[in-house]
């Protein structure tokens, strides 16, 4: 058997080794020329490595790479998609456990590691994998039937995904990753594929308040389980699923615990919560002691509103994960206090104007532009009459110090840049981690 590793980077080097331990011949294609490969593999670098792939019996395509791309660079091959699977997708086949998969735009980190700790909690033997940063298949061995499985799955996982989870969970879903994408019809269909083989023996969790949502999990034909998060102030108008009741959680009518006792900064982290909740109620048998224990005690995950250090009564929070619009304006609704803001970053054709707008509206003492999206920020505020602005430089140590020189005693410093990190930094990793680094040296 020929496989041919489609991108070698974290998932692909999981598929090389999967693949090479069932006794295939191993050939990684890479556009990367100065690789490190393992000495078991042939290669296919540079320019041409999507070329003449259908003499392989199996292609696996890493998730960066767009299905298009196989069959631009291999016109004579009509059928080539044939051909392609995934690390997701070779793992539904082979996993003995129901499948916990977990998507929507922003929250799914969350939400998935949220999942995964109250099954813990609750005694269950649990893993945790996918986009979150972990190949599931480098944990399928151990897997057993008795063994619950989350999957934070991402639209590029999922645009040619085959399979269906025992419990698909739909966050909230706005327009992203406009620049990979051919529209966001494509996107929202990629979404869909998590659902649309999911029968009557499954489960669907989704956010019942959002459009975009409820028009994805409507292919699913499974049991629909739907969590509803008010503005604030407002009541629920639902006693059905799980959905937030002034200050107490709720499902189906009965209360599970307090809003109090969630520890995650921000009401749209409530929607994370019952998104939880509604996955793993039937699973712990409604125990609300495990519940409130592990709300009270999960605080979330790195650069998803962390707090990384107070310098002279002034608070600095890393919330670099926030590469989308909306997660910006969540992040800055989640602070009374006036903020300082770093804005900007790589474009990916998304529009910007409800963060625009939020910062019009907000107490925003100054925002920090940075990235080359930063001439275009600056015009949209000052287009709605802010200009409290200051560029932020080219280095993190820079845009740090840009801040703390504007920050006054009692605000918050947030890094929620609405962008993409590419540019300035590698990833939104690199940048979150340089953030702290500056800000641990103030």
């Amino acid at each position: 058997m020929n496989v041919a590793i489609l991108g070698y980077d974290v998932d692909g080097g999981s598929s090389a080794g999967y693949w090479h331990h069932l006794g295939a011949n191993i050939t990684i294609c890479d556009q990367k020329t100065d690789l490190l490969l393992p000495a078991f593999a042939n290669s296919q670098l540079g320019e041409t490595y999507l070329d003449n792939l259908d003499r392989f019996d199996i292609l696996v395509r890493t998730p960066g790479l767009h299905p298009d791309k196989i069959v631009a660079a291999n016109p004579d091959s009509p059928d080539i998609l044939k051909k392609v699977t995934t690390t997701i997708n070779e793992f539904f086949a082979h996993c003995p456990a129901p499948i916990i998969g977990v998507t929507g735009t922003k929250g799914k980190g969350t939400t998935s590691a949220l999942i995964y700790k109250l099954l813990q909690n609750a005694g269950k033997k649990a893993f945790l994998g996918g986009n979150i940063g972990v190949v599931p298949l480098d944990f399928l061995s151990e897997v057993t039937p008795e063994s619950w499985v989350v999957l934070e799955l991402s639209n590029f996982q999922l645009i040619d995904f085959k399979y269906a989870p025992t419990i698909g969970v739909c966050l909230m879903v706005v327009p992203e990753h406009q620049d990979w994408h051919k529209d966001t019809k494509e996107y929202y269909t990629a979404k869909q594929q998590l659902f649309v083989r999911q029968t009557d023996a499954n489960r669907t969790v989704f956010n019942n308040a959002n459009p975009i949502t409820q028009k994805i999990i409507a292919v699913s034909n499974a049991t629909k389980i739907p969590f509803y998060v008010p503005p604030v102030n407002h009541p629920a108008e639902t006693n059905t699923g799980v959905y937030v009741e002034g200050d107490q959680i709720c499902i189906d009518g009965a209360t599970i615990c307090d809003v109090a006792d969630v520890a995650l900064l921000g009401r749209h982290n409530l929607e994370n919560v019952c998104a939880a909740i509604g996955a793993v109620w039937n699973i712990i048998g409604g125990n609300t002691e495990v519940i409130k224990q592990t709300l009270r005690s999960f605080t979330g995950l790195e650069h998803r509103l962390e707090f990384v250090r107070e310098v002279n009564n002034v608070k600095y929070y890393n919330d670099s994960f926030a590469t989308t619009p909306e997660a910006t304006v969540a992040a800055m609704r989640a602070f009374d206090q006036p903020k300082v803001l770093i804005l900007g970053g790589h474009d990916k054709g998304v529009p910007i104007y409800d963060v625009i707008s939020e910062i019009a509206l907000d107490h925003v003492r100054r925002v920090i532009v940075i990235g080359e999206t930063g001439e275009k920020i600056i015009e949209l505020l000052v287009s709605r009459g802010y200009e409290k602005i200051t560029l932020g430089g080219n280095t993190m140590t820079e845009i740090v110090k840009s801040a703390q020189s504007v920050a006054q005693p009692g605000d918050i410093v947030l890094l929620s840049t609405a962008y993409a990190s590419f540019g300035l930094f590698k990833d939104y990793k690199d940048r979150g981690n340089q953030f702290k680094d500056a800000v641990n040296a103030l």
